[in-house]
């Protein structure tokens, strides 16, 4: 077994912090037995919650942050004043070695802010970026940037390129996954200035580069690694969030609308269940800072529990492929 790894985890981060957070950490310490955590912010209502729990107590610690980074808050200014906050501390912890990763539901600018002066980028790397996972009718594909460069250069969309294969290929296992630029059409002719200024850059490049995907064909799966600026990216993880919570809602409405699709609901329980499963977007975790010098994530604002417990997970596989050191090597 591998050697035990110590996460820490911001636990006044999020629509449902402390509550939601501390619970997660708990039911990750007993799902992984590699987990160690370290729960950042306020003593005294983190106790609170861990009274609930009856776990490995020489797991859990707890370091005293007894100030939060609001949603509202300009995030440059919050990292810079807020020393004592739950996400500078957290971050600080990755930035000395004392945590093998951070991971936050909070303010997803003040964790990038963070994430880049605090813990620092790798050299050679132009801009961090973050990448989830969403569910494909092949399994998963990487979205990458969705929230940290709005304004993204065509050189920035090859890195993300060359990182996100990286990280597919060593996390998911797949050899050389293709990796496509989303696009309004397949034409290469297609798309704004900063798409068809990366295109002929992509082409270049030392990955599988297989041109344009439209938004249509993500869903079939495509390609495993989808590159775009942060703004088209966020627009597609929100919708297809938003998009699965809806179909599961019209889904839930149609078999309790009368007596005989009720009866055939109970009969199709099981299958429906496993087929719907893949599409539930709180089981593959949390968004990665790809491109920084320690690993860093960026769980969902309303995780809950079990979102916190397998972006916990994830943080383990993210170690013990050496993701920080292969983007290294390559960039």
């Amino acid at each position: 077994m591998s050697a035990n790894i110590n996460i820490a985890l911001d636990a006044m981060g999020g629509d449902n912090a402390p509550l939601e957070i501390v619970k997660g950490a708990v039911e990750a310490i007993k799902s992984d037995k590699r987990i160690n955590i370290i729960l950042v912010g306020k003593e005294n209502e983190i106790n609170e919650e861990l009274k609930k729990y009856n776990y490995e107590k020489d797991r859990i610690e707890i370091l005293d942050a007894n100030e939060i980074i609001g949603f509202d808050e300009s995030p440059v200014k919050a990292i810079r004043k807020k020393k004592d906050s739950s996400i500078v501390k957290g971050l600080n912890l990755v930035k000395e070695g004392k945590a093998e990763a951070f991971v936050s539901a909070g303010s997803t600018g003040a964790l990038l802010a963070g994430g880049t002066f605090i813990v620092g980028r790798i050299k050679g790397v132009e801009r961090p970026a973050l990448a989830p996972f969403i569910p494909t009718q092949k399994g998963v594909s990487l979205l990458i940037d969705c929230g940290a460069n709005v304004d993204s250069k065509a050189s920035y969309l090859v890195q993300y390129g060359k990182m996100g294969s990286i990280y597919y290929e060593n996390v998911i296992g797949v050899k050389d996954p293709k990796v496509g630029i989303i696009n309004i059409g397949v034409e290469e002719e297609k798309g704004n200035k900063l798409v068809k200024e990366a295109f002929p850059l992509m082409k270049e490049a030392d990955f599988n580069f297989i041109g344009s995907v439209e938004a249509r064909d993500i869903p079939s799966g495509a390609a495993e690694v989808l590159v775009c600026d942060a703004f088209v990216g966020n627009i597609i993880l929100k919708h297809t969030e938003g998009f699965g919570k809806t179909l599961l809602g019209v889904l839930k409405g149609t078999m309790m609308k009368n007596t005989i699709t009720k009866i055939g609901s109970l009969l199709l329980k099981k299958s429906l269940k496993e087929a719907l499963k893949p599409y539930d977007y709180k089981q593959y975790g949390g968004a990665p800072m790809l491109g920084i010098e320690g690993l860093v994530v960026k769980a969902h604002g309303s995780a809950d529990a079990n979102t916190i417990k397998n972006t916990l997970i994830q943080c383990v596989k993210f170690s013990e492929a050496d993701i920080k050191e292969k983007i290294k090597e390559n960039i």
